[in-house]
């Protein structure tokens, strides 16, 4: 399951869009506005994005959320459909582009395979280290890992970006939601069962590296 971010002014288009995604398994966010749009792209994994937008149109939450988060996969949709639409909406970043009217069963397959390019696949495998997103399980050198929710929605977003730095307010908002107002902390407290389940010595880490006064990442090149 994914997050997925939908902005459009047409509330119809929306709850399409919603209709479908959510058939998928993916939770899903409605947005009808740009500054809406960056405001509920914060832990987004993906975001459909309409160009034409009443007041800071999808140019710009384009731009301003590439250099938020270079890594989160953008599809944008729009009623335009020229050549220079498209390189423009490319040079922004985007990672796909559907012109309207669309069929939603090929969006939804657009959103899968951007959200596989991502990391977002079947199965991630890091060595000994086995994990399945769909059946939400955890295998370690031939062994499952029992995890709570938590300890694997922390495990897994810091596995689909290895090498990635993720600050604990980033993970607070990944993994507890935007509306959690709890402190920092209780980041630290999951990751230390995460280790300790994984049998990850934290001064010689196989997985999960803690980046000083930053957070955490998940090793590159994890045996």
């Amino acid at each position: 399951m994914a997050r997925v971010l939908v902005v459009d002014d047409d509330p119809a288009i929306r709850e399409v869009l919603v209709a479908y995604l959510a058939r998928e398994g993916h939770e899903v966010l409605e947005a009808d506005s740009g500054e809406a749009a960056l405001h509920q792209a914060v832990g987004a994994d993906l975001v459909v994005l309409d160009l034409m937008l009443p007041g800071l149109d999808g140019w710009r939450v384009a731009e301003i959320l590439r250099a938020r988060d270079p890594e989160l996969p953008i599809l944008m949709l729009t009623a335009r459909g020229e050549e220079e639409e498209r390189v423009r909406g490319f040079e922004l970043g985007a990672d796909d582009y559907v012109t309207k009217p669309f069929s939603p069963r090929e969006l939804v397959a657009r959103v899968r395979a951007l959200l596989r390019r991502a990391g977002h696949r079947d199965e991630l495998v890091y060595g000994g280290l086995v994990i399945r997103p769909k059946e939400r399980r955890v295998y370690l050198d031939g062994r499952e890992v029992p995890l709570s929710k938590l300890e694997f929605d922390l495990l897994l977003v810091l596995a689909q970006h290895p090498g990635m730095a993720y600050p604990r307010e980033r993970l607070l908002e990944r993994v507890w939601g935007a509306d959690f107002f709890g402190v920092d902390r209780v980041v630290d407290v999951h990751i230390a069962s995460l280790r300790k389940k994984l049998g990850d010595d934290p001064e010689s880490p196989r997985f999960i590296e803690t980046v000083r006064g930053v957070g955490y990442r998940f090793r590159e090149g994890a045996r």
